[in-house]
């Protein structure tokens, strides 16, 4: 349905939190919340373990860690593509809507490095022997399986070697390990072992549809309000098929969403959140507390939107020059600073850097959400 009300920068600012949650209702499990988003990017693996945990009440990292090793959570090339974490109930039927156009747009370096269709055959053979029967292997543990069958071992002819047989359901994330120093080292597992037989399913006719569907539904109802333009780009997929998606969503569910006009431009979002925006809201029993949110730069409410980002309130993410740090510090919803961690002594070291001078209160939420994320990690954390 399309809604004859306005919304203000605010109203959508308040609704993405409250509907990707960051903000209360918060996800009763990582499952819950990754079912919620659908796919979050995590590239920096160690900063995309927070960005499921943090929205819900008290996840570790341990937690996701194990979510991971347990195959619950997958991470794995899709999408735009780059690195996301997807659950197993979806991977399947999500890689079977963006592969074709993946590899379409792979086309280019696949040339470039070698791996035309018989080299992408015969290394996904080799690389499904070496993880055959429950294997996990590191990257570099592949890679020596490669180099030894006369296949690149290092470089860009064994990343898209590794992303080809990604995409074409062979390789997907297996159980993260540790290193002898300590440090966490990602995996590869067999596709087929981590994900349902259903999932190797080409999508064809109808069951593409009922996939264009699922993916606008969700998309909608977890980052809504926000364009067409917006999910294609997030997603992958053409404006057409994001146009047919949302036209499958309504005839499976009738009034789920709603369309909403700002600033010149139409808005989907949840119908449900439509109706309240024009009511009178309840007197406040006093100054909200101020909000301050550290989250990564790669954030689902970063990188969620593509046209309509601007209401983050500045510009992320981005590559600053020099030593400072990259991920995104956000006051009231908008962005109003970076930071990282850094670990001594047992110790996590915030080092945050804010646009203006924070107020008592705000630092005092800033010290809070230090502390949060202390717990997360399982030790104290300080700001620096």
């Amino acid at each position: 349905m399309h809604a004859d009300i306005s919304l203000t920068p605010e109203n959508v600012v308040d609704f993405r939190l409250r509907r990707q949650q960051l903000r209360a209702p918060y996800g009763e499990s990582i499952d819950n919340v990754l079912r919620n988003l659908l796919a979050v990017q995590s590239q920096e693996f160690p900063y995309a373990r927070w960005s499921l945990a943090q929205r819900t009440t008290g996840t570790t990292a341990d937690e996701v860690e194990q979510a991971v090793a347990d195959g619950r959570i997958l991470r794995t090339h899709i999408l735009r593509p780059t690195w996301h974490f997807v659950h197993r109930e979806d991977l399947g039927w999500l890689m079977g809507l963006s592969a074709d156009r993946l590899h379409q747009g792979n086309k280019g370096m696949y040339r470039q490095t070698g791996v035309d269709e018989h080299a992408a055959a015969r290394s996904g053979d080799i690389l499904a022997e070496a993880l055959a029967g429950g294997a996990h292997k590191t990257r570099e543990e592949l890679a020596a399986v490669l180099e030894q069958a006369g296949f690149p071992g290092k470089g860009l002819g064994l990343v898209y070697h590794l992303m080809h047989a990604e995409i074409s359901k062979i390789l997907v994330s297996g159980a993260p390990v540790r290193s002898a120093g300590g440090a966490l080292k990602q995996t590869y597992a067999l596709f087929q072992e981590r994900v349902s037989a259903t999932g190797n399913v080409p999508l064809i006719g109808d069951d593409r549809e009922w996939a264009l569907g699922q993916l606008a539904l969700r998309y909608f109802t977890s980052r809504g309000p926000a364009t067409i333009k917006d999910c294609a780009v997030w997603s992958g997929l053409t404006m057409k098929d994001v146009r047919l998606g949302l036209q499958v969503a309504e005839e499976s569910l009738p009034g789920a969403l709603a369309t909403v006009a700002i600033d010149g431009l139409d808005f989907c979002l949840p119908a449900e959140d439509v109706e309240p925006i024009s009511a009178t809201p309840p007197a406040a029993a006093g100054p909200p507390l101020p909000r301050v949110d550290l989250i990564q730069c790669y954030d689902e409410y970063v990188m969620g939107y593509s046209q309509s980002r601007h209401y983050l309130g500045g510009r992320a993410p981005y590559f600053p020059e020099g030593d400072a740090p990259i991920h995104v510090v956000l006051l009231e919803g908008r962005l109003s600073g970076w930071w990282r961690h850094g670990f001594s002594g047992g110790i996590c070291e915030l080092d945050v850097r804010v646009n203006r001078p924070f107020t008592t209160a705000e630092q005092q939420a800033l010290e809070a959400e230090a502390e949060r994320y202390g717990r997360f990690l399982g030790m104290k954390a300080k700001l620096v």
